[in-house]
């Protein structure tokens, strides 16, 4: 089983990353940045906020659909805002994804919110709303069951030190996962959590058994080089003892995002 997890940068760079997820065909993908928009037509819409203007794959959604004919998509929205073709306004949902091979059977799973909750009237003041989705497999190769969670961690103006929001999304989160994982589980945690490495999340999801592959195998950055930014960590990926020396690699090219896919295999 290979695992997938990338921010999907609201589908910016589509034109690279469709192909490469239609080789790939990862069994599973947990995407996040995922803008949802069915009362549009249009392939592209634009995102304002105080004079910036982002694009936005307008049904990156059913994009990734398309190239994944042979999973499960569930969307999970955060919140509901505005998104423009010129000075048409369009009602569009922002949030993440997971995608299940429609070989695994998902025999549980567990959506909701690590901050705020879900924000129906626009976007929101930061720190805006925040989602986590957790599913539990059946993996019929391995004769195991395997949980997997993803979260887009809630992002501050003031940068990604440890707050008390922080520390409450991250016992949030360890919440979603257990009411899903039963002991025998492998797990796999994973996400663009906005964070440090040395930030408090990691001593809590270590009390509660999980390691962080990033850091733990001496990777020095998530990024690619469309982040223009400094601090080059951002996603990470955590498992518990059962998936200690599991494959894990971070895909440096093709470049897909402005983040790169972590990617676990199971074997």
């Amino acid at each position: 089983m290979r695992i997938m997890c990338l921010n999907g940068w609201g589908g910016k760079m589509h034109g690279q990353l469709l192909p490469y997820l239609q080789t790939e065909q990862p069994d599973v993908l947990c995407l996040q940045e995922v803008v949802h928009t069915p009362s549009s037509n249009t392939p592209w819409l634009t995102y304002r906020d105080k004079g910036i203007e982002l694009p936005q794959r307008a049904n990156f959604f059913a994009d990734i659909c398309a190239v994944l004919p042979n999973h499960a998509g569930i969307f999970c929205p955060a919140a509901q805002g505005d998104l423009w073709e010129d000075e048409t306004r369009f009602d569009s949902q922002w949030g993440l994804a997971t995608f299940v091979h429609k070989s695994l059977p998902i025999i549980g799973q567990n959506q909701g919110f690590v901050h705020k909750e879900f924000s129906e009237n626009g976007y929101g003041a930061h720190p805006r709303s925040r989602s986590a989705h957790a599913v539990r497999l059946y993996d019929f190769n391995s004769k195991s069951s395997v949980t997997i969670c993803h979260m887009h961690g809630l992002r501050d103006l003031s940068g990604k030190q440890d707050t008390k929001d922080r520390i409450v999304q991250a016992s949030r989160l360890i919440a979603l996962v257990q009411a899903v994982a039963q002991p025998e589980d492998k797990v796999v945690v994973c996400g663009d959590s906005n964070i440090l490495p040395e930030s408090k999340t990691f001593e809590m999801f270590a009390e509660f058994g999980l390691k962080d592959l990033v850091t733990g195998r001496g990777h020095k950055s998530t990024r690619t080089s469309a982040y223009k930014k400094s601090g080059k960590f951002a996603d990470y990926m955590l498992v518990n003892d059962a998936l200690a020396g599991a494959k894990f690699d971070i895909v440096r090219t093709p470049e897909v995002s402005d983040h790169c896919p972590l990617v676990l295999t199971i074997g």
